[in-house]
């Protein structure tokens, strides 16, 4: 898919608004990880544990998940667990930074040869079993990566003070 310049964007398809939506909230999850040592990408500093490596695991095996799974692509092993609701969010022994972030640009490849190959009505099972269009997925994915780019604003803010949504500098 090409890249649309921003003024593009703004008269362009369907299609392509919610593809340029969902890069810039995926663009903004990885300028926020700029900078920092892997450390602090796995340092927790909520209550609940999370971290800035383990959202971006999060995100790219949700993105395996909703638009390869539901569309018939194969994936590589995600790190979903029935019986522990919260893998996919952790990072374990032996992942690394590079690896995590390599996992998720082979998702985000993934999804968006999905998205390049069907219309916005073309129709995959989800895993609860139900019909899903490819439409509702992106929006989906656009709300679901728009809101964990937040927690990774909070966390980043947290660990030295940086705030923003997106790189100015670009």
């Amino acid at each position: 898919m090409t890249k649309l310049k921003n003024s593009e964007v703004l008269t362009g398809s369907e299609k392509d608004i919610l593809q340029v939506s969902i890069d810039r909230h995926r663009d903004a999850v990885l300028w926020k990880l700029e900078g920092l040592s892997d450390e602090q990408l796995r340092t927790p500093l909520v209550p609940s544990g999370t971290t800035l490596l383990g959202l971006v695991k999060h995100l790219a095996a949700v993105e395996y998940g909703w638009f390869c799974e539901t569309f018939g692509v194969p994936t590589e092993a995600l790190p979903f667990d029935d019986e522990d609701v919260d893998a996919d969010l952790r990072v374990e022994d032996g992942e690394t930074s590079e690896s995590i972030l390599a996992f998720y640009r082979r998702a985000r490849e993934a999804a968006d040869r999905v998205i390049e190959q069907h219309d916005l009505d073309h129709a995959g099972t989800s895993y609860g079993g139900d019909p899903v269009s490819l439409r509702w997925v992106l929006v989906h994915m656009i709300e679901e990566t728009a809101r964990h780019a937040g927690h990774v604003d909070i966390v980043r803010e947290l660990l030295d003070g940086v705030t923003g949504d997106h790189n100015r500098a670009k």
